[in-house]
């Protein structure tokens, strides 16, 4: 088993996908979240494979070293769980356990409840399974939060695009200083929002120093997973949010189904996430959502980068439940995989 991941191009439904890998045994597929690559599951590879897991992490469709559709509409969550079943087969496997955070979080969701017999178990890192669709459509997130919530603001063609590549060193830091539990602006968290008159850029400080857990090394991996995009390095990962009212529209014949398989979340406090309408209540009732529920964890003062800024929990969260899952996928003992222990 090497040590790192090695790197790799899998074609799956017409496109390239860059994928990250590292161990062998029952496959673990990491979707990673907006604005990242593979490597923000970069303290992951190591303790999941040394547990006895294939751990694969890609560049989602549009994003980093991943191939970037020019349609707009080639970016709807259909076609990325499509590319989550896709990319299963490719490796040569029947089913994967997948674990997304961010944007990756409804991914995985929605994969889960739409396709139960290839995810065989799933975990949400920041946000929980807001079902059917992801996420709530731009409309009510206008009427609520007002033109300049940073989802409404995206949707505008050619902005924020621009604004995000003009320098994407400064992008990294500022966007992920400014969402993690190290940003006095999350304590208490408040949702993301541009005034009235500013840019998104201007409306996000840069750090006048990095906290503990991201290095300059750290954005210069970001920076150089996106180089090869050049001025549209963000318009793939933007033309995710472009489809967010698409996607009620694709998965309306889906309301009210859940998720069938065994389940994780784990967010934390101080993320942006936690502070939206409804989510306080949704986490209140996961089990009614998710009724294998394997547990819920909160952690205390993490913000948005789940897994970049508290790896050591949430890999003791994965790993922990991993453990309680058993079925033929396993080099464990057999069985049906059920309700876990909370």
């Amino acid at each position: 088993m090497t040590s790192t991941p090695r790197h790799s191009a899998v074609e799956v439904n017409g496109i390239t996908l860059h994928i990250a890998e590292q161990g062998e045994g029952p496959l673990i597929l990491l979707l990673h979240g907006f604005p990242e690559s593979w490597y923000s599951w970069r303290h992951q590879f190591g303790p999941l494979a040394e547990a006895g897991y294939r751990v694969v992490a890609p560049d989602q469709r549009g994003y980093a070293r991943s191939e970037q559709p020019g349609d707009p509409d080639a970016y709807s969550l259909l076609h990325l769980a499509g590319d989550v079943v896709a990319l299963t087969r490719a490796l040569g496997e029947e089913q994967a356990v997948v674990v997304g955070h961010d944007w990756g979080a409804p991914v995985a969701w929605v994969t889960a409840m739409l396709r139960p017999d290839v995810v065989r178990a799933v975990a949400g890192l920041s946000v929980p399974p807001v079902l059917p669709a992801g996420l709530a459509t731009p409309q009510a997130t206008r009427r609520r939060y007002g033109d300049g919530f940073y989802q409404v603001y995206f949707q505008q063609p050619g902005v924020a695009d621009a604004e995000l590549a003009r320098d994407p060193a400064s992008t990294f830091r500022r966007i992920l200083f400014s969402g993690s539990g190290d940003s006095p602006s999350n304590n208490p968290p408040s949702p993301w929002i541009v005034p009235d008159g500013s840019t998104l850029i201007d409306s996000i400080p840069e750090p006048q120093q990095l906290p503990g857990w991201l290095t300059e090394d750290d954005i210069d991996a970001f920076v150089r997973d996106y180089a090869g995009h050049g001025e549209r390095a963000f318009t793939g990962p933007l033309n995710w949010y472009r489809n967010i009212q698409r996607n009620h529209e694709l998965l309306t014949a889906f309301q009210g189904r859940g998720i069938d398989v065994p389940a994780l979340y784990v967010g934390g406090d101080r993320d942006m996430v936690m502070s939206l309408h409804g989510i306080k209540e949704l986490l209140g009732s996961l089990e009614t959502v998710a009724p294998k529920l394997h547990r819920s964890v909160v952690l205390p003062g993490c913000g948005h980068w789940t897994q970049q800024e508290r790896p050591a929990e949430v890999n003791a969260a994965l790993l922990d439940f991993l453990g309680h899952l058993r079925g033929p996928a396993d080099h464990s003992s057999s069985g049906s995989a059920g309700r876990s222990t909370r």
